[in-house]
């Protein structure tokens, strides 16, 4: 008999941490956004970002508080949550699909990650 996965969610910061429903879209690069993109459904994509969004302004000034090279941990949790909203703002506002519209197979690498 196989033991259950345990629960795993990312520490936010405490003003935030109603917001760790949305853990498995904390993700630290492009590539495992986009991916993640992919694989949710659009009722995934439209909770994350009706209940993110209207929090951005206050989760940017929390972290514009930080050095953006010397991000504590629960704040740079944050600014991934904040990346994986942007992913799904374009599905979610114009393309009413995960995907970019008629782009086939079509995908983009990123080659480097922002600075956080």
């Amino acid at each position: 008999m196989t033991a259950p996965a345990e629960s795993h969610t990312t520490p936010l910061p405490t003003e935030f941490a109603d917001l760790a429903r949305f853990s498995d879209w904390i993700l630290a690069t492009e590539p495992e956004r986009y991916a993640k993109r992919l694989a949710s459904t659009m009722d995934e994509m439209q909770d994350l970002y009706d209940t993110v969004f209207p929090r951005l302004q206050t989760a940017l000034d929390l972290i514009d508080k930080h050095d953006w090279h010397d991000l504590p941990d629960e704040a740079r949790h944050l600014f991934h949550l904040l990346q994986s909203l942007v992913m799904v703002s374009f599905p979610i506002e114009v393309w009413k699909q995960p995907r970019v519209p008629d782009a086939g197979a079509a995908y983009l690498d990123i080659v480097r990650e922002p600075v956080v």
